[in-house]
């Protein structure tokens, strides 16, 4: 448990905190070759936390240069796995003993409540790093069933250079989804963070070499995306790409795939999650209460938010009122104040785009139960209430489109069929959510659904154990347990004839 625990204690932190907004690359913190930099702003209330090197197709050059003979050095590759378990593990307990300031940083970088950053997101970000290198020597490579004169041999090898972009949402938990396996099998990283919160990724790097991963195998590149990481996407020497972000740049990262040079690209994009409660369900408070933590968590800036919430119609007035009654916990304040459910929206074009999608709610006739406006302006901050719109369509625009906000279309349906066809009539297909009391329902749906994760009787379930990903344009390829070794391994068959 932190011993910090007010809000003064944590202001008192951050105005001596020491910000580092330089790349990483060999082992060393460096400025962008180009010597530019953009403002890190902090969305609590509009003041820059640090000057970030602003990275370009040089440093992606010289990142890959290096990268590449890291990997073709073998100082990493052919380390037995028990060593790059046991350099992990170290990684995982740095993590842990910089919790504070970790999450002091990722708090400040993109607005979410300081209970969840040191609560949540370091120690879940931990947890990736200590369980990935704890399964990595327990993998086993595969003998063929062969004729007795043969050996047919199956092998994993690392893939060699992986570009990692992730988002700005999770920026702890998304890295180390990429970073453990990526690294737990042997390859060598560069990491590209979201120019909206990219200070935790560089006080990463720092710790990566403490725990004693070599110079050149994990490389941090602060920057754009249509600058540093359309660089890392087109560049010819980079093996695999791995992204989670919105569907629109996911596409756009495979057609620079096909115009490279065929690297692997694995993908985790954007949702619209249909979360589906039945009459039947068997606590309707609680369904109400997961259905407002699934809008309001994190402000609503979840890929696999309970965007949708699809009601039987004979329950829904009355579960409506559960919900925005519920919700009333999850008001807008300071992040820095320990008591903060719902902290600040990432930055003001997110606020911007948030209130925008309200304001089509409202033209396009649904019926606004609460929120719906920007509070606590005086703040200089971002903040938005949590918003629910009842009696919505599945073809309006606020049911349709991510928003990446705390903003919650309520659909009713009136049978298991209409549900089903409802929540599966979407471009995404990342998560789901079904509430009943009947095994025989909650089974049929959950198969019926189009989903890489399905809930049922609870919202957002599942631990490093379970494969996150999604179905349809919500992306291809799985973050965490075994399966997440796929993406960053080839597969080799190896024939032997004895004589």
């Amino acid at each position: 448990m932190s011993t910090i625990k007010t809000r003064d204690a944590w202001e008192a932190m951050a105005a001596s905190l020491s910000i580092n907004g330089q790349a990483f690359i060999n082992g060393q913190y460096c400025d962008a070759v180009s010597g530019e930099t953009f403002a890190s702003i902090s969305p609590l209330d509009g003041k820059v936390l640090a000057q970030v090197a602003s990275c370009d197709q040089a440093d992606v050059d010289l990142a890959v240069q290096v990268a590449r003979k890291s990997f073709e050095s073998g100082v990493w590759r052919d380390a037995a796995p028990t060593r790059r378990k046991k350099v992990l593990l170290r990684f995982a307990e740095l993590i842990l003993e910089h919790k504070e300031e970790l999450a002091l940083l990722e708090t400040l970088d993109m607005g979410k409540p300081i209970n969840h950053s040191l609560k949540g997101d370091v120690p879940a970000t931990a947890r990736a790093m200590s369980w990935t290198a704890e399964a990595i020597d327990k993998v086993y490579d595969e003998l063929a069933p062969t004729p007795a004169n043969q050996i047919g041999m199956v092998t994993r090898e690392p893939i060699g250079v992986v570009g990692a972009i992730v988002p700005w949402n999770f920026p702890l938990i998304m890295a180390s989804w990429k970073l453990a396996p990526a690294l737990a099998t042997g390859n060598s990283v560069i990491l590209k963070p979201s120019e909206k919160s990219p200070l935790t990724a560089i006080r990463l790097a720092a710790l990566a070499k403490e725990a004693g991963i070599p110079d050149g195998v994990f490389n941090v590149l602060p920057g754009y995306g249509h600058t540093a990481g359309k660089a890392l996407a087109l560049h010819m020497d980079v093996d695999c790409l791995v992204f989670t972000g919105s569907t629109g740049i996911a596409k756009q990262l495979m057609i620079y795939a096909g115009e490279s040079n065929m690297k692997r690209v694995w993908l985790e994009a954007g949702g619209k999650s249909p979360n589906i409660v039945f009459a039947d369900a068997p606590d309707l408070d609680r369904a109400a209460a997961e259905a407002a933590s699934a809008i309001a968590y994190n402000q609503g800036e979840v890929c696999t938010a309970g965007t949708r919430l699809l009601v039987e119609d004979s329950i829904k007035d009355v579960f409506v009122a559960k919900v925005v009654e519920a919700l009333k916990k999850w008001q807008p304040g300071h992040p820095l104040d320990p008591k903060t459910t719902c902290g600040a929206i990432v930055d003001k074009a997110q606020l911007e785009r948030i209130i925008h999608y309200i304001e089509a709610g409202k033209n396009e006739g649904a019926d606004l139960a609460t929120g719906g406006h920007q509070v606590m302006q005086e703040t200089g901050g971002c903040f938005v209430q949590p918003t629910v719109f009842n009696n919505v369509h599945n073809k309006m625009t606020i049911a349709a489109e991510e928003i990446f906000g705390p903003v919650l279309s309520v659909i009713p349906f009136t049978s298991v069929e209409e549900a089903i066809a409802i929540a599966n009539d979407s471009i995404y297909g990342l998560a789901a959510g079904v509430w009943t009391a009947d095994i025989n329902k909650a089974h049929k749906t959950a198969k019926a659904l189009r989903a890489g994760s399905v809930w049922i009787n609870h919202y957002d379930g599942g631990d490093m154990t379970a494969p996150f990903g999604g179905f349809k344009q919500s992306g291809n390829g799985r973050d965490k347990s075994l399966h997440a070794f796929d993406k960053y391994t080839e597969l080799k068959a190896t024939w032997i004839e004895l004589y």
